[in-house]
Formats: structure tokens, sequence, C-alpha cells
């Protein structure tokens, strides 16, 4: 929208002022929330999977070495409580991970231990937005002493991410998760269908890949955040982190096609396109694999695949950043896109900061990177083709200027010979379905070529200037004028035959013969000799040429200042009527 904010800009205003008002309004990590890590914090030991909860007591945890073979069997995790007893108001908040049943047990000071169990396919009413499940202490008057933690088949125990929190801190952080994941999806759902819109209506490739990018971004966030539970249960855990995985890999090969497909091929470096596209096609057929691991070696190969995503994004920014200086539009607006989502990459490599923001982590900074990319690029290809519209409208414009000046003789103003068959042929029609008669005036300028010898071809341009005045008086709905090329004019009317095309003609040749020369070429008279040819029915306008043509011949070849008529009637005849009118 030029000149003003469009519908779509003054929707994402409005849900990133809603989106940083909610950031404002909720911490991103309460004081009293602690972080369980699993080799510092938490003792282990590992059972067969047939063992009962209940076997708790008779366990041997160790603090020491870090879990091993643990795999098809049951990792227990247990953590005390040295801070002062809570009595009740005390919750466990769990990142959602690769595992096929979790069983917490909140062991009190009298010994008594109380289990909640969730498993892969239902997690019940433990699962929270942002890919959590919340586990809260029972209300006893006995303290809370321990917690523990017993996954079954759990994929590794580097993906297991928990907080120890209260019961308010829990219900704020997940109603501030849910409306930024809420908000964050909405925009890459606007954003989304903004694109392909925009792809279907002007045809260009890299918006289709836009709109790709924010629908696999789109699928991601709901996954990892666990709002399709709410209408698909049995999803829930191993299999929609295993998905998630895939898409997240998916996403970034996409997201590499869509900046390189948005640089024309003469800006960008051949190199650095295919490096760029082969990187991002590994990336995402990298998360086939990955997604189907459920091993220790998963967290080596995620570490590996982002040294490889990061070489991506470098070559893909390098790639950008060459094509900008040749002057790709696109390929600023793509830097501009991808500098926030980069600089968070970098940051979450850099900084552990899977605690924070609401238990999010990484994953809602990434998603909210992810949507400004897709809120900032569908807004630069709204101005980037609102520009083109622009230019496109100049453009037809001048094309239009263009067309019309190239129907116009440009000495006379009058229109040319070309300008004149577009003109005639709807007269001509006319004439034909009305069954009128037609005629065509060829005026030649007698002895024209001595006024340019004698006075000069400035002289003689004012001349043929002074005419073409004179003869554009008789433009009207019946009757269209030009200048056929040199000192040869044209006249088409219709309506008019017999003695009355006679009159006008010689009226035509009187009104040139009377044209007042003498400031140029002083007393030399200027005359003119006038071909005429009268059909009926009308012909078009090759034949009606040729026919005044013969008639302005034989005005010439009577003298000049002449006007001759041939009639033809009913096609063309072997030997066509003639009337001579003579000067006076």
């Amino acid at each position: 929208m030029i000149g003003g904010r469009s519908p779509f800009a003054t929707l994402c205003g409005g849900f990133w002022v809603f989106f940083g008002l909610l950031l404002l309004a909720v911490p991103a990590a309460p004081a009293q929330a602690r972080a369980l890590d699993v080799e510092r914090d938490l003792c282990h030991a590992v059972t067969g999977a047939a063992l009962n909860d209940d076997a708790l007591s008779r366990l041997r945890f160790t603090c020491r070495r870090t879990p091993e073979n643990y795999h098809g069997r049951s990792l227990w995790l247990r953590g005390t409580l040295k801070e002062t007893p809570v009595q009740g108001g005390l919750a466990l908040m769990l990142h959602n991970s690769r595992f096929d049943r979790l069983a917490v047990g909140f062991s009190y000071a009298d010994g008594t231990t109380r289990w909640q169990r969730v498993r892969s396919g239902d997690f019940g009413s433990h699962w929270r937005a942002g890919g959590q499940i919340l586990f809260e202490v029972p209300a006893r008057r006995v303290p809370v002493t321990a917690v523990t933690m017993r996954l079954d088949g759990l994929a590794a125990h580097q993906l297991v991410r928990a907080r120890i929190l209260s019961t308010d801190a829990a219900g704020l952080q997940a109603a501030g998760m849910a409306a930024a994941v809420g908000a964050a999806l909405t925009l890459l759902l606007v954003s989304g269908i903004y694109s392909l819109s925009l792809a279907v209506a002007v045809r260009r490739q890299y918006l289709a890949w836009q709109a790709a990018w924010s629908a696999t971004m789109l699928l991601w966030g709901t996954l990892w955040s666990q709002a399709h539970l709410a209408l698909v249960p049995t999803m829930a855990g191993t299999v929609t982190a295993q998905i998630c995985t895939f898409l997240a890999c998916l996403a970034v090969a996409v997201a590499t096609a869509s900046a390189v497909t948005a640089v024309e091929r003469a800006h960008g470096v051949r190199t650095f396109r295919i490096g760029a596209l082969l990187l991002g096609l590994g990336v995402g057929l990298a998360g086939i694999p990955l997604a189907l691991i459920r091993s220790n070696e998963i967290t080596v190969l995620a570490d590996i695949l982002g040294l490889v995503i990061l070489a991506d994004l470098i070559v893909v920014a390098a790639y950008l950043a060459l094509a900008w200086r040749r002057g790709s539009i696109e390929a600023r607006d793509f830097l501009a896109a991808w500098g926030l989502p980069m600089a968070v990459l970098a940051f979450i490599n850099i900084v552990d900061i899977n605690d924070d923001f609401w238990g999010g982590g990484s994953q809602l900074l990434m998603l909210i990177a992810a949507t400004w990319q897709a809120l900032w690029l569908a807004a630069a290809a709204t101005r980037r083709l609102g520009t083109l519209r622009v230019e496109l409208g100049r453009a037809r414009d001048a094309e239009a200027r263009a067309q019309a000046l190239a129907r116009r003789d440009p000495l006379t103003g009058l229109p040319n010979r070309r300008g004149f068959i577009d003109s005639v042929t709807p007269l001509l029609d006319r004439a034909r379905a009305d069954n009128l008669p037609a005629a065509l005036l060829l005026v030649d300028i007698d002895r024209f070529k001595s006024i340019n010898d004698i006075h000069g071809h400035e002289a003689g341009d004012a001349v043929l200037c002074t005419i073409g005045q004179r003869i554009e008086r008789w433009e009207g709905p019946m009757c269209t004028v030009a200048r056929l090329g040199g000192e040869e004019f044209g006249l088409l009317t219709i309506g008019m035959e017999g003695i009355v095309l006679s009159r006008f003609a010689e009226s035509v040749r009187r009104g040139l013969a009377d044209c007042d020369h003498a400031a140029i070429v002083g007393d030399r008279p200027v005359t003119a000799s006038v071909g005429v040819a009268e059909v009926r029915p009308a012909c078009d306008f090759k034949q009606l040429y040729r026919i005044a043509d013969e008639a302005l011949y034989d005005a010439k070849r009577g003298g000049r200042n002449k006007v001759v008529v041939q009639r033809h009637r009913d096609g063309p005849p072997r030997a066509p009527d003639r009337e001579i009118a003579l000067s006076k």
C-alpha cells in the first residue's frame, strides 16, 4: 500500500506490541525457579524397565559418574530439596523429550512417595505450551524432601531439562508461554498466507519458497509447543519430538532455497549459490536419520549438524552480501531478515539459555526470530512489489506516450501513416456495416521541392506546418486526417458521395491555396493537387489508397492544382468513372 500502512503491517505491528508487553510483564526466569542439571544436580540409577516404581527405596543412586547403558532400560534421576521445605505449592516443570514413559515421584519427610505418570502418546492433563510437562506436588502437611524422575526408553540424558518452581510461578510461566507461542504462530500463519498469495499473484519463485518456509516453521512451532495435543493427544512425546527434529532441518533447507532463489543469477556468485544449496540440502536430508536416532549419538550428531547450519548461514550471508554489492535489492532485504536469526543462532551456541524464557529456551527464541524473519520478508516483498507497481505504471504511461508519439508526425502534429491507418480502420468498418460510401482524398503540394531548393528546408517545413494546421480543421467524427509522408496529406471521410464529395474536395483545394505563406516564400503561390477515391461499398485502406493515388497522378498530369475523383461502385470496375474538377 503506497502512501500509508497496509492492513498487513498494522496487524503485525499490533501483535508485536502485544508480544513486547508480554515479555515485560512476565519475567523470563523467576528467582524461585531452580534448574536441575542431570550431571551436576541429580544422582542416577539404571534398572530394567520391568521394575516397579515402588522399588525406589531399594535403589542405590550414584552422584559422580555420567549416566550410561540406560537405552532400552530405565534411568532414575533423583534430587534432594535442601532448601526450606515447602508445604505444597511446589511443581516440577520438565521439558518434553524422547522417552517411552515418565514417572515423577515426590518424596516426603515421612518416607511417603507420591507418583505421577505420563507416557509417550498420553500426557493427560500434564502437558503445557512450549513443549513442557507440569507435575504439581500433591498438597500434604509433610514437607517434600526429594524428587525422582524415572524415564523409560530415554534417547539421551542430555535432552532432559527440568526445573523446580512454585505452583504460582509455573502457572504464570505457562500462561506467558502460551500467549507468546500463540502470537508467534498467528504471525507465521498470516505471513505464510500473505507470501503465498503474493507468489501466485506475481509468479515469483522465492515468494513460494518463503511461504513454504513459513508453513514449515508454523508446523514446527505447533508441534514443539504441543498445541496440537488439544486435538491429537496421542501424538504426545517421542513422535512429536522426532517430527520436530525433521521439520527444524527442513526449515533450514527451505530458508536457504528462498534466499538463494530471491537473487537473480546475474547478481549472484555461482560458487556461493551452489555451495549454499548443497549445504541446505544436506541439512534437510540429515533431519531424517537425526529424527530416528534414539541414543547418545543424537547429541554428537546435533552438534555436528549445528556447525553445518552455521556454515550454511555464513555461505548464504556471503552470497547475499555479494549480490547486494552487485545491485540486488532482494539480497539487501534478505540480509536484514536473516540478521536476527543468525545472531540468535550464534548466541544460543555460545550461551546456554535452555532454562530461560519460561523454560522455552532456545526453541522459543528461534521461534521469535523466525517470526521476525517471516514478517520482515513479507513486508519487504510488499514494499518492493509496491515500488515495482509504481515503476510499471510509469513504464506503461511512458509506453502509451511513446506509442502515441509513434503515431504522430513530429513536424505538423497530425497523425502519420501508421496513426492514419489505425484511425481509418474503424471508419471503414462503420461504412461497411451501415452501407455508407467512403472516400480518400490524397493531397500533394505542387512543386514542393523547388520551395526547399530556393528558400531552404526550414521554409519548406514552415509551409508544411501551415498546411497541416489548415487540414486539421476538417478533422471530425466522419473525417480523419494525416500527413502521409513528405508533402503528401490524406483525408478519409464516410457518408459523402457524388457532387457533395466533389464540392468538399474542391473546398479542400481552395482552402489550401488560400493559405498565407507570404512571410515564408513571398508572393509565390502554393497550390495542391487532390486525388479522390470514392467507393461503395467501402473497401480496405490499401485498395482505397491505390485508387486515390491513381486519381492524384491524373491531377498532376493534368496540370496540377486540380481535383480528380475516381468512383468505384459495387466492386472496382475495369474502367472507373472519372470526374475532373478544374481550378477556378
